[in-house]
């Protein structure tokens, strides 16, 4: 399979903007979409790479050179650079490619990614099937159960299972772009999660999606020689198949879980019970609403950034009900199994953010354990003031993390930190008078460690606070204005 015969296909409609006979000869590997701008450690040699061009920014030469060069660097036989973004291919971008070598081809809007995919590993079998080698598809019998428990509504272990059967004592797994197992045969033992992407030993064959980057699939053998390519690939276009299905039934269950947290939004909830006991069930949460629990309640409400991702982070905690909306959870806690969800969560997230890429912006918040529809609305405030206090060293925090008046004050709004800042601290300035009440703060009010902290005499320091406490109308011998200036000093 070359680049040459996609070319020749009249369905695709692609175009060719620069690449030269013999590298348009080269051997395609396999094909992987992508819109990162430094997408290196996710590609392969020989690799054909297909992206949407989301990251260019106009007239950035940088960002056309930062992703041709990773594009060179890992080998890859061409990029296929979507036009319905921009409505065209950048010039830079081809100036580029001409200058590392990597093959361009455009790809109009109304030819689909996975249509440019299919017609890859289409070629690609027909390819195998002519070659004198070793390599066989399914079996006939195979492939028509596989059909069989495709209708019926067979899961995806059922399905693996029946796929590698022929192949014997095979170890392969089904794994989400995070790492999560979705299904393994029974010759394959546990694995922890790990990022699916990062996986190099063995055979891998990624079903990408063309939804979020946390919906991709990737069968995996550990053992490279235990079925030839050939069949991973079939095997891969089952999966594709019940993939299509699942999105169905998960776009009704994501439905449900839209109008839980619309509800819980709305006003006049907490008068009305019992239709969001209703909600609950529909969402396929256990209802009832039960109050007096220990620990707080069984319910706890999410916040996050990407509903997605969020959705790809609480399928990893099997034993926790729950239901997501557009970018809100709402799950159901054991209160006997004691599950620490956001400590879990926490382990799991660098898991997603690997798989988002470094442009990412994923962070999550979580409400406190509740109970009754009171309390489930309060949960999610929690979660989504909780979420305002996230930053990239702390992605995840529960509302419980806000212990201190720095975490507390995180969760305020920018634009009202500065407000307040300003209001209360501008008339000291960035000066000397600034710098000795933080001093004088920071050591407990004391004037004679403040005098040796700064090197200056005790007269000075007492005049300086006395300054300061005309300026800012506050008196440093009460609690409050204490408060109220270190506040201050915290959101500057």
């Amino acid at each position: 399979m070359h680049v040459l015969d996609l070319l020749q296909s009249d369905n695709l409609d692609l175009t060719l903007l620069w690449g030269e006979d013999a590298l348009l000869g080269q051997e395609v590997s396999g094909v992987t979409a992508t819109d990162l701008e430094d997408p290196r450690r996710f590609l392969g040699p020989g690799e054909l790479v297909l992206s949407g061009l989301v990251w260019w920014a106009d007239g950035d030469l940088a960002k056309a050179d930062r992703f041709v060069s990773a594009l060179a660097e890992a080998g890859v036989t061409a990029l296929l650079a979507g036009e319905e973004t921009h409505g065209r291919v950048p010039d830079e971008l081809v100036a580029a490619c001409r200058a590392y070598r990597v093959p361009l081809v455009a790809v109009p809007a109304q030819t689909s990614f996975r249509a440019v995919t299919e017609a890859v590993y289409l070629r690609q079998w027909g390819d195998l099937s002519r070659r004198p080698t070793r390599l066989f598809a399914l079996p006939e019998n195979v492939r028509s159960e596989l059909s069989r428990l495709l209708e019926g509504g067979a899961g995806p272990a059922e399905l693996l299972d029946r796929a590698c059967a022929h192949l014997g004592k095979v170890a392969c797994y089904l794994m989400t772009a995070s790492g999560r197992t979705v299904a393994r045969t029974p010759s394959a033992p546990a694995i922890p999660a790990q990022r699916a992407g990062a996986i190099r030993e063995g055979l891998s064959l990624r079903i990408e999606s063309e939804s979020t980057p946390y919906d991709a699939w990737q069968l995996h053998m550990p053992d490279a020689d235990a079925a030839p390519p050939r069949v991973l690939h079939e095997i891969a276009e089952i999966f594709a198949q019940y993939r299509d299905g699942q999105a169905r039934r998960t776009g009704t269950v994501r439905a449900a879980g839209r109008e839980l947290a619309a509800l819980l939004d709305a006003e006049g909830t907490a008068a009305d019970p019992g239709a969001l006991e209703e909600a609950l069930a529909a969402a396929g949460l256990p209802a009832g609403l039960p109050t007096g629990l220990p620990a707080g309640g069984a319910y706890r409400v999410l916040a996050a950034t990407d509903g997605d991702a969020l959705a790809e982070a609480l399928a990893h905690l099997e034993d926790v009900p729950y239901a997501v909306g557009r970018s809100v959870a709402v799950l159901y806690e054991d209160q006997d199994a004691a599950v620490d969800v956001p400590g879990r969560l926490r382990s799991v997230w660098p898991l997603l953010q690997a798989c988002g890429g470094p442009d990412a912006d994923l962070r999550l918040g979580a409400g406190a354990r509740a109970s009754g529809a009171e309390g489930l609305r309060a949960s999610m405030h929690q979660a989504r003031f909780a979420l305002t206090a996230t930053d990239e060293a702390t992605p995840v925090r529960a509302v419980e993390q806000l212990d201190t008046l720095a975490t507390l004050l995180s969760g305020v709004p920018e634009e009202v930190r500065a407000v307040y800042a300003a209001r209360t601290l501008g008339a000291l300035g960035d000066g000397m008078l600034r710098e000795t009440l933080e001093v004088f703060l920071a050591n407990n009010c004391s004037w004679t460690r403040t005098a040796e902290a700064l090197h200056l005499h005790v007269n000075t320091v007492h005049y300086r606070i006395e300054r300061v406490e005309s300026l800012t109308g506050r008196d440093l011998s009460r609690l409050e204005h204490k408060l109220d200036l270190y506040a201050a000093l915290r959101c500057g």
